[in-house]
């Protein structure tokens, strides 16, 4: 699985890192985590508000820190 963290570096980007890499730890799943801070690549995606996660190139969330809960749906746990 490979999880990647978009943003450029705000307090909400670093925010959404850690609860990210917490939901990864404790569920148990092996995944690729990284982060995104180059703007081209971000916009590759077709996202224009951070933080944004995608999962496996799915965009999952956008302009918002996602709670725990919703990361790990996503992990499918």
């Amino acid at each position: 699985m490979e999880i990647k963290i978009l943003g450029t570096g705000c307090p909400k980007c670093h925010q959404t890192e850690k609860i990210v890499r917490e939901a990864v730890a404790e569920a148990g799943v092996a995944a690729d985590v990284e982060k995104v801070t180059d703007i081209m690549k971000i916009a590759g995606y077709g996202v224009f508000g951070t933080p944004a996660v995608v999962v496996d190139g799915d965009v999952k969330s956008v302009g918002k820190i996602p709670s725990k809960a919703d990361v790990k749906a996503w992990l499918g746990k």
